[in-house]
C-alpha cells in the first residue's frame, strides 16, 4: 500500500474530534465525515463517512469499507479499522450482505454473510451500518435514545418496504422515531424506466410527483428522498432531516456506482453510547 495513502489517512485521524452543541446535547463531529442534522438524544452517536482519507488506490480511491467490490482485502482492512479509530467505535459494526430486500435484523444476531438491508439494536454498544454508492442509507433512532436502526434503501428496497420493515422492528411507536436521509443519489441524477414509476405508483398516487420526464422518450427522473419521505410519513415517521446530498454530482465526496461503475462504499453508522 502506498505510503502517501498511509499518510493521508494519518492527516485525517489527526484532525481529531470537535463538540458542538446542537440538538438534545453535544453531538460530537469527526472530521472526514458527516454527522446528522436531527436533534437526537445525546447517546445516540451517528455518521456517514465520505470517500477521501483512507488507503484505497483507484478505482476504490481511498476510504473504501467494502469488500464485495474487487478492492484489496488488506486496504478495506485498514480503512475499517482506520474507521473504528476515528469515530471510537465500541464494537465492530455490524457488516451485512445487503441484497436490495426488506429484512431488519436485529444487530446482536448478525453474523458473517448475513443476508439483510437493515438492522436495529436497543443495546449500547451495538454497531448498526450499511453501505452505499448511490442508494439511500437511513438512520433512526427514537425520543428517549433506547433504540437506533440503520437501513440500506435503493428503489427495490423502497418499494419493497425496507423503511417499514426497519420501523416495525424498532421498539418504539413510529410517532417516536425520526430519520436522517444520508447521501444518495439525487433527482437530476436519477433516471428510471416506466416500470419504476409505475411500482410506486401503483402502490401509492402520492408518488408520482416524485417522478419528471427525462430527455429520453418514456424515462423519467426519480427524487429517491421524496420517496423515502413519503414512505416514512405514511408510516407515522414525521420527523426527517437530510436528503440533500447528490452522490452522483459530488465526485470529491462521494461514490457513485451509477457515474463511475467500479467504485468503493462509503458507511453509514448509529449505536447507542453505553456511558451516557
Amino acid at each position: 500500500m502506498a505510503a502517501a495513502a498511509v499518510r493521508a489517512a494519518a492527516a485525517v485521524e489527526a484532525a481529531g474530534v470537535a463538540v458542538a452543541d446542537r440538538g438534545a446535547g453535544p453531538i460530537m463531529s469527526v472530521a472526514g465525515f458527516i454527522s446528522p442534522d436531527w436533534h437526537a438524544p445525546r447517546r445516540v452517536r451517528a455518521y456517514s463517512s465520505l470517500r477521501s482519507g483512507g488507503v484505497s488506490a483507484a478505482p476504490w480511491s481511498s476510504f473504501n469499507l467494502a469488500h464485495h467490490v474487487g478492492d484489496d482485502a488488506k486496504a478495506v482492512a485498514t480503512n475499517r479499522a482506520s474507521l473504528a479509530r476515528q469515530l471510537s467505535l465500541p464494537a465492530e459494526p455490524a457488516w451485512l450482505d445487503q441484497v436490495h430486500g426488506r429484512l431488519a435484523v436485529a444487530s446482536d444476531s448478525v453474523g458473517v454473510g448475513c443476508q439483510a438491508d437493515a438492522s436495529w439494536t436497543d443495546r449500547p454498544g451495538s454497531v448498526c451500518v450499511v453501505m452505499t454508492a448511490d442508494c439511500l442509507p437511513v438512520l433512526f433512532c427514537d425520543d428517549d435514545g433506547r433504540c437506533v436502526a440503520a437501513a440500506h434503501a435503493g428503489w427495490r428496497g423502497l418499494a419493497d418496504g425496507i423503511l417499514e420493515s426497519t420501523i416495525a422492528s424498532l421498539p418504539a411507536s413510529p410517532d417516536r422515531l425520526m430519520a436522517w436521509l444520508g447521501p444518495a443519489i439525487g433527482p437530476t441524477a436519477f433516471e428510471v424506466g416506466p416500470e419504476v414509476r409505475e411500482r410506486f405508483v401503483t402502490d401509492d398516487v402520492r408518488a408520482a410527483p416524485a417522478f419528471t420526464p427525462s430527455v429520453r422518450p418514456g424515462h423519467f427522473m426519480a427524487d429517491l428522498y421524496a420517496l423515502a419521505r413519503l414512505r416514512l410519513r405514511h408510516s407515522g415517521v414525521e420527523r426527517i432531516g437530510g436528503g440533500d446530498r447528490c452522490t452522483v454530482s459530488e465526485p470529491e465526496h462521494f461514490y457513485s456506482y451509477r457515474r463511475d461503475g467500479r467504485c468503493g462504499r462509503m458507511a453509514s453508522l448509529i449505536w447507542l453510547d453505553a456511558d451516557l
